[in-house]
């Protein structure tokens, strides 16, 4: 991991706490946009979970929890325990990826009418130990996204309608940067920021599809 950040897995929640706030740029339901955060939680719920739900379901957990303010909170039904988690590292640049990952409401996206909302979703969480801009926060974004998309086509794994899925119906990201380290303007897959996310998103991504697939074949 990363100095001064923890993490913990079980069947409840993937939690990320972080000793000093984190630079976040998320699509969570809760704590999303651009901002700082002290711990990001990704919690369990059932797929027949209702959205409107969503503050009291996060809110008990980070209070039972005791998990410092501000924070950015998932949602997912996937199984939380079976989380993935992987490091890739290069000229002094860290990229730790967690995901998980539940492809029974899988679409692709732009290719026919709106899927129906369901809980299953692929949470992608990614912590970068550097100090990427406002811009750089949101091409790491797309980066994580390619990255999940190019996971899911090499897997082949189909949407309902018979293509290939980019993703599920409820998929989040979080982008968090420990504003440590090494100034970056871009976090395309180009630049070294980028890449090390890439790599990171794209592993943990593979051995959550590989899991799901085989358990669910």
């Amino acid at each position: 991991m990363i100095d001064g950040v923890e993490l913990e897995i079980d069947r409840e929640a993937v939690v990320v706490q972080a000793r000093r706030p984190l630079h976040v740029v998320a699509s969570a339901p809760l704590g999303g946009g651009v901002g700082e955060a002290r711990a990001i939680v990704n919690v369990h719920v059932a797929k027949s979970f209702r959205c409107e739900e969503t503050e009291r379901v996060l809110a008990d957990f980070v209070r039972r929890r005791d998990i410092a303010s501000p924070y950015v909170g998932l949602l997912t039904a996937a199984w939380t325990e079976k989380a993935e988690v992987a490091t890739a590292t290069a000229d002094g640049l860290t990229a730790v990826a967690l995901v998980t990952v539940g492809l029974s409401n899988a679409i692709g996206a732009g290719r026919g009418a709106a899927a129906v909302w369901t809980p299953s979703t692929i949470n992608t969480i990614v912590l970068v130990d550097a100090a990427p801009g406002p811009a750089a926060l949101v091409n790491l974004v797309i980066t994580a996204t390619e990255a999940k998309t190019l996971a899911l086509a090499e897997a082949q794994v189909r949407a309902a309608d018979g293509g290939l899925a980019s993703g599920t119906s409820t998929d989040a990201v979080v982008v968090a940067a420990t504003g440590h380290g090494r100034d970056c303007r871009f976090g395309g897959p180009a630049s070294g920021l980028g890449a090390v996310a890439a790599r990171a998103v794209k592993s943990a991504l593979e051995a959550g599809i590989r899991r799901w697939l085989r358990e669910n074949s």
